[in-house]
């Protein structure tokens, strides 16, 4: 159930990760920050490694969000900035880097879109009324990361019958079928699956606060 780049690229199939002379431009403008932080490194959060690791990622989900490259990159760097001033607080237990770094720059991308949102811009009569407000799509991007993340922490038997009942819309009769489990058992197992989710999906969220 993790996402990789390859998901990522699913997601968002617009963005060209080969470009290139954006990567570079985007790290030449960020390094001399990274490098600075790293000079200043304490805890468990290598700043650098994050970069180097989750960086590109990052950055096309900025861009995608917010549509322009300038604020992507400040997304990128204002992302790796607040993690490393929270560094002592990350908790590897409760969630990985990657997640954690992602569910900062949503709440990034998130308060720069409101921003926007604020200032007067020309008005566009074609169906304006029918516009969904593009936070909406961060916050269900991070959402799926941060389910995906919760469901590794749930026992086998437990997954399953979540993911297969809920995600992939299997009735408790098909699965009981396919796994020669009763459903009564089925039921029981979604109920403290889903409780033990809810336990998991808090956990990892505060390790995001």
């Amino acid at each position: 159930m993790r996402m990789n780049t390859r998901t990522l690229v699913c997601v968002y199939p617009h963005v060209t990760f080969a470009a290139a002379d954006q990567a570079s431009r985007t790290r030449a403008l960020m390094t001399r920050s990274v490098i600075d932080l790293r000079r200043q490194q304490e805890g468990p959060f290598d700043v650098v490694s994050a970069y180097d690791e989750h960086g590109r990622e990052l950055y096309a989900f900025a861009l995608h969000a917010l549509g322009d490259r300038a604020q992507a990159e400040e997304c990128v760097q204002d992302t790796l900035v607040r993690a490393w001033r929270a560094r002592t607080t990350y908790r590897p237990d409760r969630a990985s880097v990657r997640t954690w770094l992602f569910a900062i720059a949503r709440n990034l991308v998130i308060d720069t879109l409101r921003a926007r949102q604020r200032w007067p811009r020309p008005v566009d009569t074609t169906r304006t009324e029918d516009r969904a407000d593009p936070a909406d799509d961060v916050r269900a991007s991070l959402d799926r990361l941060l389910v995906a993340e919760s469901l590794t922490r749930l026992s086998d038997e437990h997954r399953q019958v979540i993911v297969e009942v809920q995600l992939n819309g299997l009735s408790y009769e098909e699965l009981s079928r396919v796994t020669q489990v009763p459903v009564a058992t089925l039921r029981t197992r979604m109920y403290y699956g889903l409780r033990s989710l809810r336990t998991a999906l808090k956990e990892v969220g505060e390790s995001h606060a």
